[in-house]
C-alpha cells in the first residue's frame, strides 16, 4: 500500500499555511485529487481520498500566489511564483509525505516521513 501526505508551511509569516487549493496529478495530468489545506496546513483528505497510489510519477501543484494575495501580500503582476508543482516518483510501497515551505518569491520540499 502506497499513501501520500502533505504539509503547506508558509515562511513568509512563520505558520502553517491555510487554504491552499492543491491538486494532484498523475504523469499524463490526469487530475486524481483536488483540495485545501487546513488550518495546520495539512490535506487530510488527500489520503482518503487516494488510499493507494500505483508506483510512479506524480505532481502536487499548490496554488501559491492565490494563498499569498488573500493573505493580504501585494503581489507582482503576474506573480514570480503563481503555482508550485512537486514532481516526485513513488518507486516502493510506503508512505510518502511531501512538504511544501513557500514565500512568495522561493520555496522548497523535501521526501519528510
Amino acid at each position: 500500500m502506497t499513501t501520500l501526505s502533505t504539509h503547506v508551511l508558509d515562511t513568509m509569516h512563520g505558520l502553517p499555511a491555510s487554504e491552499v487549493k492543491l491538486r494532484l496529478e498523475d504523469k499524463a495530468g490526469t487530475v486524481l485529487y483536488t483540495g485545501v489545506t487546513n488550518p495546520d496546513g495539512r490535506c487530510p483528505g488527500l489520503s482518503e481520498a487516494v488510499p493507494d497510489l500505483a508506483s510512479g510519477q506524480y505532481a502536487l501543484v499548490f496554488a501559491v500566489a492565490d494563498y499569498f494575495s488573500g493573505m493580504g501580500v501585494t503581489l507582482p503582476e503576474p506573480p514570480f511564483l503563481d503555482e508550485v508543482r512537486i514532481a516526485f516518483g513513488l518507486a516502493s510501497p510506503g508512505h510518502y509525505h511531501v512538504p511544501l515551505l513557500v514565500s512568495p518569491f522561493a520555496y522548497s520540499t523535501y521526501r519528510g516521513s
